[in-house]
């Protein structure tokens, strides 16, 4: 089955997110992988709203540049996105809006539909032609109506005057379409015979649960987006499962309580974007200073300033390596996906308390809010690593004692071990010096954990297709799903994919960078951040760059586009 684009568009406020996520778990639950993809503007009320839904018979993470269906609930989704339309394709719009089709391409076949006055008729309101739409697109689809119905019924079950309006209407619009349109009918959603059950979640989403899963006790979030959705799933689960959260005045005092919480010895974590981790970053600091275990996650959007806060960008890599004055290890996980993003999450926590010092986990827009269709998440693996901890009473303890892997045993706070954190260069019992020797001791006791890190923890990098090839491509994150697409007509390229970033795997991709006969770098920033540290680290420069800065993720028509460039 070639992959098949859903997208569905209008103004704000009238349910196009909770519309296109609704239309994911139809594709998931009819056996169909679902991956979709939303656009917004960064503007309180109004404002064009779009979001679509890749559906396939196999995994793919990625939207796509066409459109095969379109529903336009206002001119102005018509004007954005008709030309994504070609042969074949099918337009839904709402009559009643007085749309114009001059954009439409003559190939594309139009389903004028009066959406409003269905909802209404069939005693709904204007917010709910939605629904209306989603049963149309149902029904042209081939798909199941119960599969929606079940859905709308899990939604609104405490809400039961509008469980049964949604329910009427959604009857309304799947008859309507199947009256008049039953030529333009297809089998897209054909009832397939699912193997498991999946679930539909993106990436924020993916970070929470991999953080309860962790055995997380304590959060700080300050909202910011594309990381707020995190506190909001985390709030709702705290009673649950027994964590605090706490929602701070700003993200200052967010990780400055997840560090205190660490020192009494509970498992904690921060979320922000870039702008936020700005503000963060003294408190970053003094984590490795103190050598307080803290897991930050930082979702990247465009930048700098205010910049573009609903869109997506890959420009925060060097800032959080390099972020505060002086030097102390912090190590910097990068997932590309949303299981990679669960598992990664609950890895963090784990190298947060062995290692003693913060973990960022740096996602972006993309990967925070794309939703996709995935097995349940398995982690009976998992086993919680605390570290040195100490759990009985000291008389004497030196919470900074020198050690060859770089790490001191840990007491915490309130256990009854005197235990003495300073935020000055101090000497192996906690207290303030400033003595050269002191100084060196301690310096290097810190940066040896990286080396220790390398050693025991760092896996090596995954390379997907063939060990040799024409083009290898090298790139990190959530270009993953677009690169491994547009991969599959390029039996000969092969892709580098990294998720550490420090410590980094120097000896692993020198040799491949070795290997290589023509290079390609993909990054979402403007300088090839990610290229200048595989420079830094391995004397490779890669000449071959294909950059985006635009807010839009990558898409595989482009990256192949790039690719026949090379061949």
């Amino acid at each position: 089955m070639k992959p098949f684009t859903f997208k569905i568009g209008g103004e704000a406020g009238f349910g196009i997110t909770s519309a296109g996520l609704t239309f994911s778990k139809i594709v998931s639950r009819s056996g169909y992988h679902a991956f979709d993809y939303m656009e917004y503007p960064s503007i309180v009320r109004g404002g064009h709203n779009v979001m679509q839904t890749t559906i396939a018979d196999r995994r793919v993470a990625t939207p796509f540049t066409t459109t095969d269906f379109l529903v336009a609930l206002n001119q102005e989704t018509m004007d954005r996105h008709a030309q994504e339309l070609g042969k074949g394709s099918i337009l839904l719009y709402d009559k009643d809006e007085n749309i114009s089709l001059k954009a439409v391409s003559k190939e594309c076949r139009t389903v004028g539909i009066p959406l409003t006055t269905i909802a209404r008729e069939a005693g709904g309101n204007i917010v709910m032609r939605n629904t209306v739409a989603l049963a149309a697109t149902l029904n042209l689809l081939g798909g199941e109506l119960s599969v929606l119905k079940k859905i709308i019924s899990e939604e609104f079950k405490k809400k039961p005057e509008i469980l049964k309006k949604n329910l009427t209407v959604a009857n309304a619009g799947f008859r309507h379409a199947a009256v008049y349109f039953k030529a333009y009918q297809q089998s897209v959603l054909g009832k397939r015979q699912a193997t498991q059950q999946k679930i539909v979640v993106n990436g924020n989403e993916a970070i929470a649960l991999g953080a309860v899963a962790a055995g997380m006790q304590f959060a700080a979030i300050y909202p910011m987006t594309p990381t707020s959705n995190i506190l909001h799933v985390l709030a709702k689960l705290q009673e649950q499962f027994g964590f605090i959260y706490k929602q701070p005045e700003d993200e200052i005092s967010a990780i400055n309580m997840a560090i205190g919480a660490s020192f009494t010895g509970a498992r904690s974590m921060t979320a922000t974007a870039g702008g936020g981790f700005c503000l963060m970053t003294e408190g970053f600091g003094l984590a490795g200073m103190t050598e307080t275990p803290v897991v930050i996650v930082v979702g990247q959007r465009g930048g700098p300033a205010t910049g573009l806060p609903t869109w997506t960008e890959q420009g925060d890599i060097q800032f959080v390596l390099h972020a505060h004055q002086s030097e102390f290890p912090r190590l910097v996980l990068a997932p590309g996906d949303v299981e990679e993003v669960f598992h990664q999450t609950m890895l963090a926590f784990n190298l947060a308390e062995k290692y003693q010092t913060p973990v960022v986990v740096l996602v972006d827009k993309h990967l925070c809010e794309s939703h996709e269709s995935v097995s349940p998440f398995d982690y009976r693996a998992y086993r919680v690593n605390r570290g040195k901890v100490i759990t009985k009473k000291l008389k004497k303890y030196e919470h900074y004692a020198l050690s060859k892997d770089g790490i001191s045993p840990r007491a915490f706070a309130g256990s009854g071990t005197y235990v003495v954190a300073n935020s000055d260069e101090h000497t192996t019992a906690g207290y303030s010096n400033e003595e050269a020797e002191v100084r060196r001791e301690q310096m290097q006791k810190r940066m040896q954990k990286l080396s220790t890190c390398a050693k025991e923890d760092m896996p090596k990098p995954k390379v997907y297709g063939p060990e040799r090839a024409d083009v290898s491509i090298v790139s990190w994150g959530s270009n993953k799903g677009a690169i491994l697409e547009a991969m599959k007509n390029f039996p000969n390229v092969n892709f580098l994919h990294l998720t550490w970033m420090n410590p980094f795997p120097v000896a692993f991709v020198a040799s491949f960078l070795k290997k290589a006969k023509t290079l390609l770098n993909i990054e979402g920033n403007f300088s090839g951040q990610v290229g200048a540290l595989i420079t830094e680290k391995t004397g490779f420069k890669i000449e071959h760059n294909f950059l985006k800065y635009d807010g839009r993720p990558f898409f595989p028509e482009e990256i192949a586009a790039e690719i026949k460039k090379l061949l």
